[in-house]
């Protein structure tokens, strides 16, 4: 396996809650699955994808899981553009 190198911006997922330490008021769908964590920080080891590693965030907290993603990206947006709101705000102009 490729290592990934000290210092590199990378996704780790930590496991929270096994599923046995779940809240039991929680649906059983919800229940039955582990509540992970998805956190970015810089490597502070060399390490793998899929292998356990430590990371430190920006704001300095150190934290250990298994790292799927090197130089992970935003992917989240504001949804698809409604036009009934495009209008909103705009005095009487040229649009």
């Amino acid at each position: 396996m490729e290592k990934i190198k000290t210092g590199t911006w990378v996704e780790i997922e930590q496991i929270v809650l096994k599923p046995e330490e779940r809240a039991s008021a929680l649906p059983e769908d919800t229940r039955k699955v582990p509540y992970v964590l998805h956190v970015s920080g810089f490597l502070l080891e060399d390490a793998a994808l899929g292998q356990e590693a430590r990371i430190k965030t920006v704001i300095g907290r150190e934290l250990l899981g298994k790292v799927l993603v090197v130089n992970p990206s935003y992917t989240h947006s504001f949804g698809d553009t409604v036009p009934e709101l495009l209008d909103i705000g705009l005095e009487e102009s040229e649009c």
